[in-house]
């Protein structure tokens, strides 16, 4: 029996509203992915990962959700969705769709409902609404500051307070509300019924909160280890909402996936990545790591082990809609580190963007990083993740007038944190003409100039580009993928890594700045020229298994 397809999957998140416009009016859309559709089969992914493209007033990039059951219809229809569906199948692509079950948006008929119905309703139940304190209750209920600055509670008509953990367009949800599960429970097969093939599950380690009062303050809940029994955070009985997910997933033939976004710490990863669970949690080690071997090294290491742990296969991500592109991080100094050696940061990216201003960013330096980087990523057991764009080499834009940006991160901190808008901005698909391709009217992000040289146009013809680089990977990792594990060969130096998999196949990366010396071997893939024998510095190259070689 062959394993299930998501194991070694290479999936490619598509931010619908940056990809592509089929209609002019500056907004990525259904049609848009469905026209490009063999673009994304040419490339060679195994899965589409669709961040959402519900109803939204983009407060949150839509992860301000106003409807789980349908398309924003700025964006398209359910037809189209389905036709989409029908596409990407057609193609041999699978489906992942975002699911965001944190919160709403404020929009929703439900939050609606609940702002008209007043104290002690059902409707209120729903979410989590509080008094406030002080006189007259003209305080928030606690101090607590939301992930995107300033109180993370909202003050309605009739003197109650509500509790947003992100934008205050995004009141939380009371998973304590039997409504709220079967509601959820209705939207993952209402999806799945329409061949969905798996879900992405937003912040999965937020959804169940314990809210006895007392409430602590911000202070105390800082000293509350996030160990399965924080009241905020990563709970245990969280597990009781997927355990009822993974019997709807099971009911189809082939069984849904999931994966799991959860920021906790490394040894309770595997919860989240278990049979009954979810599935699979994502690894976001890397996307705090410098280009490093020895990080590298560690984190490989120590994610195969926990994905060991759990049955489950490992995921491997540089860049995604919520961070810094790769090859900018690459190309700007290394960040301050704290004693446990992660990035000292506010809100997770912009310690990247403070590593200078645009002139130190090494643009050349980072985009060959980044390539050796991706290289290695998609030799190593488990699942890859790729966002869109970093297949173009395509650097982070960090220079977005204000009056331009989207991201609630820059509005709720201006001057602190710049956002994710400059991760966000819309692809280009040729060198010239409206928006670089992306659509006739324009983009609702502003695009750079020198997106012209990243341009699908541009690069799809010129084989030593990152495209090419990239559609040349992924045929080969469909030939080479093998197993689940892999063996560290000793390089005989700290700034090489070697490792060899099932089938003989091995991969080099040179971290360093001097070139590595190779027996004499047979080089299936560079992500930099290679001279004979030699391993250039930044660079990782494919070996071909040994059967080849005897052959």
């Amino acid at each position: 029996m062959s394993a299930p397809w998501w194991r070694q999957a290479v999936v490619y998140q598509v931010y619908p509203r940056s990809f592509a416009d089929s209609d002019g009016d500056g907004l990525g859309d259904i049609r848009g992915i469905l026209s490009r559709v063999d673009y994304l089969a040419e490339l060679g992914v195994d899965a589409v990962w669709l961040s959402p493209f519900y109803p939204s007033a983009l407060a949150d990039g839509g992860y301000d959700v106003a409807d789980y059951r349908d398309v924003d219809p700025r964006l398209g229809t359910l037809d189209d969705m389905d036709a989409l569906i029908a596409a990407l199948h057609a193609a041999g692509i699978r489906i992942v769709v975002d699911i965001v079950p944190n919160h709403t948006s404020d929009q929703h008929e439900w939050f609606q409902e609940a702002l008209a119905a007043g104290r002690g309703s059902a409707a209120r139940d729903r979410y989590i609404f509080r008094e406030g304190t002080g006189e007259g209750g003209a305080e928030p209920p606690t101090d607590w500051v939301s992930m995107f600055g300033g109180s993370a509670w909202e003050r309605v008509a009739d003197g109650q307070w509500y509790l947003h953990s992100f934008a205050v367009e995004q009141p939380d949800l009371n998973w304590g509300d039997p409504d709220v599960r079967a509601d959820f429970v209705r939207t993952l097969r209402f999806w799945s019924d329409r061949g969905v093939d798996g879900f992405r599950i937003d912040v999965a380690h937020m959804l169940t909160k314990d809210l006895t009062e007392p409430l602590p303050s911000r202070d105390e809940l800082a000293l509350i280890p996030v160990d399965g029994r924080h009241p905020l955070l990563d709970r245990d009985d969280v597990h009781d909402v997927y355990a009822e997910w993974r019997a709807v997933f099971d009911a189809y033939d082939p069984p849904r996936t999931a994966v799991a976004e959860a920021w906790v710490a490394s040894d309770r990863v595997p919860l989240y990545a278990r049979p009954e669970s979810l599935g699979q949690s994502f690894n976001f080690d890397l996307l705090l790591a410098d280009f490093d071997a020895a990080q590298y090294r560690r984190i490989v290491t120590d994610n195969l082990a926990l994905a060991a742990r759990s049955g489950s296969s490992s995921t491997w991500v540089l860049s995604n809609h919520d961070v810094v592109r790769h090859a900018t991080r690459y190309g700007l100094p290394a960040p301050a580190r704290g004693a446990d050696g992660t990035p000292l940061r506010k809100h997770g990216t912009e310690w990247v963007l403070a590593g200078g201003p645009e002139h130190e960013l090494d643009r050349e330096g980072g985009e060959r990083r980044a390539r050796a980087a991706s290289l290695l990523l998609l030799a190593l057991p488990g699942s890859a993740y790729l966002y869109q764009g970093e297949e173009l080499g395509l650097h982070e834009v960090a220079d977005i007038p204000d009056e331009h940006r989207q991201d609630p991160t820059f509005f709720r901190s201006p001057g602190v944190d710049r956002g994710r808008d400059g991760c966000r901005v819309p692809l280009p698909w040729t060198a010239s003409g409206p928006s670089f391709g992306f659509g006739e009217g324009g983009s609702h992000l502003p695009q750079p100039a020198w997106f012209a040289r990243h341009a699908v146009s541009a690069l799809a013809e010129d084989p030593a580009s990152t495209l090419a680089l990239y559609r040349r990977a992924l045929a080969l990792r469909r030939e080479l993928q093998t197993g689940e594990q892999l063996e560290w060969i000793d390089a005989g130096r700290a700034d090489v890594l070697r490792f060899r998999r099932p089938n003989g196949w091995e991969v080099v990366t040179n971290f360093g700045t001097e070139p590595y010396e190779l027996d004499e071997v047979e080089v299936l893939l560079a992500s930099t020229p290679s001279p004979v024998g030699v391993v250039p510095p930044e660079t990782t190259v494919w070996l071909a298994p040994a059967p080849t070689l005897a052959g």
